[in-house]
């Protein structure tokens, strides 16, 4: 299974702002990608085709399951024609059948110009294969690409007009990640993309010459690829695996509670059971442990609340800092908490785009956040002190565990600017905790809301609920 998106943020990178943890993706979107220039096929022979092209790669797939729309919670998914249980193989696709830059029709050269298309993101070598395989008439892919949503009509944010995005999901920190996706997406593909496709314009036709198209590869990559996981002894020493797209593995939808997981061997990659599933009943993948916001961001759709376990909520190392110096009352005062500040970034502890992360049950960035607390609010002679031994090793906080549960147990002080850190983070939001309520709870009104405004008002209430709880938990 591929790592999740980084969730204890000291900087608030986008994804595509540095080589980086691709999170698994499924089918999300309501309609399958044209085939070819023929146009789209009807469902039921799009599958039936799916099905006859895994067979001929070597694909396995259990009797036990089916490719279907029907029963599924968004487009394509996976259901099971007989009750499985937990260990069972649901299907296997072989290495030779994933779609990576290795295994496409100019992977040698794609190998040749390795050094010419590396990028920040890492991800140039496997857009370009799905660039040249999508307009390759013969390309032995066209049946998996069938089930593939309509690159037209993905819901990531990124393709919301900005009025809306910024109205929908201010505060959540969506929309500054989607203004960073959007300049690294626009850099990379006129320094790197177009000239390899004009220098190899016999490889790329100049109807994949696009940016927006080149836009919507790189949503689809962001939500449907997998990245395989480092040895753990390479953890330190190598970068992520690139992205590859896994036929089969991006069908499957995603919960929070999921009941199938990926397994990766030197020869296949096996889907199997986590949890019994009954007959008639979908089966679930999960992309990670993904808060609701990384969900929208990545994926076009959120959970329902209370539903993701894994829902978090952020604030701002910059609103912790505004929330001392609020309290300071007079220059002097100020000045000497700047220093503090500067002492923390040094240590790199904090930045001018963190975020403290603030799950339902623990502090993710726990370090970050308890030694933020504790330098802001100390006394100046014992910042003196602290600051001198600052590098020699540091003694275990006292105060204990900075989970959600513990956070009554802090010293007042510390609570007090966590407070009002909070305090200032509900600011950001355009709308408050009892407006998103009266919404939820009133279900004739919230089935009139578009597909993107339920979303988004299921980001903002999980977020809020989390910060609300901290209000309560530092009164």
């Amino acid at each position: 299974m591929a790592a999740p998106a980084k969730r204890a943020r000291v900087s608030d990178a986008s994804p595509l702002a540095a080589p980086c943890p691709v999170p698994r993706a499924a089918a999300r979107a309501p309609l399958p990608l044209p085939a070819g220039p023929s146009g789209r096929e009807p469902e039921s022979d799009a599958v039936a085709g799916f099905l006859r092209w895994c067979t001929r790669v070597g694909l396995e797939l259990s009797p036990k399951v089916m490719v279907s729309r029907q029963g599924t919670v968004a487009g394509y998914g996976m259901v099971a024609r007989e009750s499985v249980q937990p260990g069972e193989l649901l299907f296997a696709v072989p290495r030779s059948a994933l779609l990576s830059p290795h295994t496409c029709s100019i992977s040698d050269l794609l190998e040749r110009e390795r050094g010419a298309l590396q990028s920040l993101s890492g991800w140039v070598p496997l857009l370009l294969a799905l660039l040249h395989e999508l307009q390759a008439p013969a390309s032995p892919w066209s049946p998996y690409f069938a089930l593939w949503p309509e690159l037209g009509r993905l819901e990531h944010p990124m393709f919301w007009p900005e009025e809306e995005r910024l109205r929908l999901l201010k505060g959540t920190g969506v929309p500054e990640a989607v203004e960073k996706d959007l300049v690294n997406i626009r850099s990379e593909y006129y320094s790197i993309v177009l000239p390899f496709m004009e220098v190899h314009s016999d490889l790329f036709s100049p109807t994949v010459r696009s940016l927006e198209l080149y836009r919507q590869l790189v949503a689809l990559v962001m939500a449907y690829s997998f990245q395989e996981p480092l040895e753990e002894e390479e953890e330190d020493e190598k970068e992520p695996n690139s992205p590859l797209m896994v036929p089969a593995a991006d069908i499957l939808n995603h919960i929070a509670n999921h009941n199938a997981n990926l397994e990766y061997s030197a020869e296949y990659l096996r889907m199997v059971a986590t949890q019994p599933i009954l007959k008639g009943h979908e089966i679930f993948n999960t992309y990670g442990q993904m808060a609701n916001w990384q969900l929208i961001h990545m994926y076009g759709f959120a959970e329902p609340y209370p539903n993701n376990t894994d829902d978090t909520a952020d604030i701002q190392m910059v609103a912790v800092r505004e929330a001392a110096l609020q309290g300071t009352e007079d220059e002097t005062e100020r000045l000497l908490l700047r220093e503090r500040w500067d002492f923390l970034c040094k240590q790199e502890l904090v930045g001018e785009e963190g975020a403290f992360v603030i799950g339902r049950e623990e502090v993710l960035t726990e370090e970050e956040l308890a030694t933020t607390l504790k330098v802001l609010c100390m006394p100046a002679e014992e910042f003196r002190d602290y600051k001198e031994r600052a590098g020699w090793g540091e003694e275990e906080t006292e105060d204990g565990s900075l989970a959600v549960t513990n956070i009554p147990k802090l010293q007042e002080s510390w609570k007090r600017l966590l407070r009002d850190s909070v305090l200032l983070t509900l600011q950001t939001y355009g709308t408050d905790l009892k407006t998103e309520q009266d919404l939820l709870s009133n279900k004739e009104v919230y089935a009139k809301l578009s597909w993107r405004e339920q979303q988004a008002l299921q980001v903002r209430y999980g977020q809020k609920m989390i910060l609300h709880r901290l209000l309560e938990l530092t009164s």
